[in-house]
């Protein structure tokens, strides 16, 4: 069976609007700034996207504003060709707690992801939704450590249930990881070195500890 190339199906997305001299509008969930930069560098000359920060996931607190702060400064900084406006989501970490629940020893990667990457796509599907904008995608996919296939699984899946149009991505693509890094260094990005929650943090010292 064929591995679908989501960076193709985005291509005709883009490819399909550019014909009708339309710019829609999308709203991107993003993770962080570092991947973000490269994401927003891509889309921004194809739509007017609402960055959407939604990650209930991050702790501590603290880790949350200093990547939040982030993202805001380098939205404010990056020179884009159409629109990006900063919507906070509301940062509720005891919700991916209890949507966690169970599913705390297992590995990055496994099972808790899966549920953490669903509770985020459906929020931001959700709010795609009830601001009217044409399409709903995550930065999620510029990272080598996600799998791209599973979460524009999901990205579809919640699309159907909120009625929204999901934008494919893999975001890895075209050396986007690379630029991402580049841009990074450039905008002088902070880089976190764990993906956000308490598991992930976790598994991260108990990796560099034994790296000693």
């Amino acid at each position: 069976m064929n591995k679908t190339n989501f960076q193709k199906e985005l291509e005709k997305v883009i490819d399909k609007n550019a014909q009708l001299q339309k710019v829609p509008t999308l709203l991107l969930h993003s993770c962080c700034a570092p991947c973000s930069s490269y994401v927003l560098e891509y889309l921004s000359k194809y739509f007017s996207i609402t960055d959407f920060y939604y990650n209930p996931n991050i702790s501590p607190e603290k880790e949350y504003k200093r990547r939040t702060d982030e993202m805001k400064r380098f939205i404010d900084e990056f020179p884009v060709e159409h629109k990006v406006t900063f919507l906070e989501g509301k940062y509720d970490p005891e919700q991916f707690f209890s949507n966690v629940k169970g599913l705390e020893q297992e590995p990055e990667g496994g099972e808790r992801c899966k549920v953490c990457f669903r509770m985020r796509l459906e929020e931001a599907a959700r709010m795609a939704k009830e601001l009217g904008l044409d399409y709903f995608a995550t930065t999620l996919t510029i990272s080598p450590m996600k799998n791209a296939t599973l979460l524009n699984q999901i990205g579809k899946e919640v699309a159907e249930i909120y009625g929204v149009n999901y934008l494919p991505s893999d975001f890895k693509k075209k050396n986007g990881f690379k630029r991402s890094t580049e841009l990074s260094k450039e905008y002088d990005l902070y880089r976190q070195d764990y993906c956000g929650c308490v598991f992930s943090k976790a598994e991260r010292e108990r990796q560099k500890s034994e790296q000693l």
